[in-house]
């Protein structure tokens, strides 16, 4: 049985949280160079097709994309996939003639009142410019017949055609160093999916469990290093144990999968202490939980300086990845 909810939540809520770690998904997939802080807008992902359907009744179809994106000048659609799909060039083509759509009626409104404040007319109404937008799809567990590369061909009355193709991401091709490397912390969540087999029968799982404490040790390092935020680095764990919890269904794994990460949560950290206004200063708590984990005393990292709710909290962290 296929089962994605899992995946297509975890992915939902990342690109809604934490949109900054998909400029480097960005810059890998088109060969971009954003910095990790470049301004993202996420854009709406909802639209309606309206026709005819059976015995003349009208249709109204919600189109529902994963994620559109606009960096500077530029619009992004990314498309994340669990399983190989026989129609996501079909869906990829729907999705860019709605943005282009989309993107043509604010461009003519937009017009339109520029138009009005310096006196001219409505712009010419017999053209329009059908703006495609930069597309991806990313392959959670691609197969053998997964295609590497999307391609739209637009064919017209005359005999003219034109194509357009955008290479495919395959998680799997990614070694967990290379994820690091290529700052593409937005995977991590999904990498455990390729040893989806071994933790869902409790078979040959070591390396799993492996690889899922390497990540913990990695994104720790981050923080400390300042290259991932407090509430990325509790909801990246967060995410990472979703996924295991998807995968296992409760088996007998399931409980020392997810301790490596630090257990099931049920919300995410970064939530509650926003609820509970107790956030603090990164660079301070980072201070803090390298000191806890080079074993140094509580008491004298107050003694320090440190107030003793961030120290706490620091403490419930290292405990969060390490306990």
């Amino acid at each position: 049985m296929k089962k994605t909810r899992g995946y297509d939540n975890t992915f939902q809520t990342l690109k809604v949280k934490h949109k900054r770690l998909l400029i480097a998904v960005i810059n890998d997939c088109f060969q971009k160079h954003y910095p990790q802080e470049a301004p993202v807008e996420l854009l709406p992902n909802r639209s309606v097709l309206v026709s005819e359907g059976s015995k003349g009744v009208v249709d109204i179809e919600d189109r529902e994309n994963d994620c559109v994106l606009k960096i500077g000048e530029d619009y992004y659609l990314v498309e994340v996939q669990t399983y190989d799909d026989e129609n996501m060039a079909i869906r990829i083509a729907e999705y860019t003639f709605i943005f282009g759509r989309d993107y043509a009626q604010e461009q003519a409104e937009r017009e339109k009142v520029e138009n009005k404040l310096i006196g001219q007319g409505y712009p010419y109404q017999g053209r329009v410019t059908m703006h495609i937008p930069h597309f991806t799809v990313i392959y959670i567990k691609p197969t053998e017949r997964t295609p590497r590369y999307t391609e739209i061909t637009y064919a017209f009355p005359d005999g003219r055609e034109i194509t357009y193709s955008e290479k495919n991401v395959f998680l799997s091709d990614l070694t967990k160093e290379e994820i690091i490397e290529k700052k593409l912390y937005a995977y991590i969540p999904f990498y455990i999916a390729r040893y989806e087999r071994e933790l869902s029968t409790e078979k040959n799982y070591q390396k799993a469990l492996e690889d899922l404490a390497f990540f913990r040790d990695k994104m720790i390092e981050l923080h400390q290093n300042r290259e991932l935020t407090g509430d990325e680095l509790t909801d990246l764990g967060d995410f990472v144990n979703t996924i295991v919890v998807h995968i296992t269904d409760g088996n007998n794994l399931e409980k020392e999968a997810t301790s490596i990460m630090g257990g099931k949560v049920l919300e995410t950290k970064s939530e509650r202490l926003r609820r509970e206004g107790r956030e603090e200063e990164r660079d301070i708590l980072a201070d803090a939980i390298a000191r806890i984990k080079n074993g140094e005393k509580t008491e004298d990292i107050i003694n320090s300086g440190i107030d003793p709710q961030t120290v706490e909290k620091a403490v419930d962290i290292v405990q969060l990845f390490l306990g």
